[in-house]
């Protein structure tokens, strides 16, 4: 196939009408009145954010996934995307194929239309980027910077999952690992594979936080980050994070612990909101279907985040994944 034939056949029936049909150079999108836009950007190189081997849908899931989660944190509602694929030789139709009706059908899901992109081959490992665009009412992102002395710290969904999910597919007889249930071994490699961008709560997120920013690189690094551009201090209490049921006897293991609270790839959302709004979030993030924790608090200073572990400090030996 050609370039242009590629981009007909499997990438065209995906875009939206500010992609033009993928015949032009560009997009041409008109922002929602009285709104701003966001804008995100994520690459995703295989044998580094994902296994060669995982499924060509579950690879483009993730691809979309880790940009929504971006735009949920700001409170962006989704308007498109743009993406861009390197192919290493080996990507053949069928791979493609598989990779579109992945991506397709999950940016149907989410209301995420494609808007345009580009596509070269590699000699280099498979390698996709998508940026994706969200809308905010004018004024209303939710930024990283905001955090405030005496905010509660709240975390979405459950913590760790796809960093134990990652150890199951690389220490597959490790000891930790023998006492869990099939069904929560699944749910583990589940949630390394396919994120759970919390969109829903987006809304709620732009009239109660203060600040927010997602969990890509681990629970406590990332908090560190967001107190850290946000001139304040804070403490996490490990006995507050939410864990997926069957986890609480694996985490007894400090190792165990340390791993899922400064693991990659849960793409939750880290919220910094004022006492007096914590009812309204958590109300809403109810009504949604979205679990929410509180798990800490925004406390003056510079000293950095502390963690407590029943009463006492926990030391970790890093904070968060790091590419460099």
């Amino acid at each position: 196939m050609t370039e242009d034939d590629l981009i007909a056949r499997f990438f065209a029936p995906l875009a939206g009408p500010e992609g033009l049909g993928l015949r032009d150079d560009a997009a041409c999108m008109t922002p929602p009145p009285d709104c701003d836009l966001v804008l995100t950007v994520d690459a995703l190189v295989a044998g580094v954010h994902f296994f060669a081997d995982d499924s060509p849908a579950s690879i483009a899931r993730k691809a979309l996934g880790v940009n929504l989660s971006d735009l949920a944190a700001k409170g962006a509602d989704p308007l498109g995307f743009l993406l861009t694929l390197a192919l290493p030789a080996d990507a053949g139709e069928d791979w493609l194929a598989a990779f579109a009706a992945g991506l397709g059908a999950y940016a149907a899901e989410t209301k995420l239309p494609l808007f345009g992109g580009d596509t070269v081959k590699t000699p280099g490992p498979l390698s996709i980027t998508v940026t994706a665009f969200g809308a905010v009412p004018t004024g209303l992102m939710v930024p990283r910077t905001g955090a405030m002395p005496g905010d509660l710290l709240a975390v979405t969904g459950t913590v760790g999952d796809a960093a134990l999910g990652l150890k199951l597919r690389t220490e597959r007889d490790a000891a930790w690992s023998r006492t869990l249930r099939p069904a929560l071994r699944a749910h583990l490699l589940d949630r390394y594979l396919h994120p759970r961008p919390r969109n829903g709560l987006a809304a709620a997120l732009r009239g109660c936080a203060n600040a927010a920013m997602d969990v890509s690189d681990g629970l406590v690094g990332d908090c560190a980050k967001m107190l850290r551009a946000s001139g304040v201090s804070g403490v996490i209490d490990l006995g507050h994070v939410p864990f997926s049921e069957g986890l609480e006897t694996v985490v007894e293991d400090s190792s165990i612990l340390e791993s899922a609270v400064t693991g990659g790839d849960d793409y939750e959302i880290l919220i910094s909101v004022p006492p007096a709004h914590w009812d309204a979030l958590r109300q809403e993030a109810e009504r949604v279907g979205v679990p929410l924790a509180a798990v800490g608090r925004v406390e003056e200073g510079t000293h950095g985040l502390s963690l407590l572990r029943k009463g006492v400090p926990f030391a970790v030996s890093h904070g968060s994944y790091s590419h460099f």
